[in-house]
């Protein structure tokens, strides 16, 4: 069954993903914090012909995820494919991160990551499946006034590799999707105060195309991580 669940689908990198993967005949589950957005997108999904479900979950909320996903689960069935996009990012020093901040970005980061692998991967291994976790080149370098962000992407690479580890036999295979700048809403956040020359990022529409790449390889083989840059490289 070709369904694919993408988190943080409402905007940017997961919007992209959801064109991407409809027009390559894939049904979707988006989920994702604003109800309208989704809404929206799911009307511009219609001409595909595919099913496309929406589920309305805070990832902010650990509680809202272990209350929607079951419920996401029996109503529509499990995906074949787990696009863990949602991301959060906060640029400060260190130091000068509050433990809300720092807990806000562990959340959406990592645990949040953790917890939706932990309601949908047992439920996958009847069929086999996929999960594809967008990472960033910050999960293997440190950025100043990016600490945290650099923080919950690398343990987000680790705990990735170990979920691909533990569930090979499983017949579920897990990937990072691995980035440098990408052109999307989130430079616009009230949290990120940085100024770069978005011409010069990827754009959300590229990494859809390589996210979808990964997706489809064949069952006897995984692309464990695909490390996608702009050509005028980190900055």
């Amino acid at each position: 069954m070709n369904l694919a669940l993408i988190t943080g689908a409402s905007k940017g990198i997961g919007r992209s993903t959801a064109k991407v993967f409809a027009n390559a005949g894939w049904d979707l589950i988006l989920l994702g914090r604003d109800l309208s957005l989704m809404e929206e997108l799911k009307s511009d999904l219609s001409s595909t012909g595919r099913k496309i479900f929406i589920v309305k979950c805070d990832l902010l909320n650990s509680q809202n995820i272990k209350i929607e996903i079951p419920k996401m689960l029996n109503n529509i069935g499990c995906p074949s494919v787990l696009i863990n996009n949602a991301g959060f990012a906060i640029n400060k020093d260190l130091m000068d991160t509050t433990i809300d901040e720092w807990q806000k970005i562990i959340q959406v980061n990592l645990s949040s990551v953790f917890q939706m692998c932990n309601l949908i991967v047992p439920r996958m291994r009847e069929e086999g499946g996929v999960v594809i976790n967008v990472s960033s080149h910050a999960a293997n370098n440190a950025f100043p006034q990016w600490g945290a962000y650099c923080v919950s992407k690398a343990a987000l690479a680790s705990f990735t590799k170990c979920l691909r580890e533990e569930e090979r036999s499983n017949s579920i295979r897990a990937c990072t999707i691995t980035l440098g700048s990408v052109n999307t809403p989130l430079w616009d956040s009230e949290y990120v105060k940085a100024e770069f020359d978005k011409n010069s990022m990827l754009s959300s529409d590229q990494v859809a195309q390589n996210i979808l790449y990964i997706a489809e390889q064949d069952s006897s083989q995984i692309i464990e991580d695909l490390t996608l840059m702009p050509s005028s490289g980190a900055f």
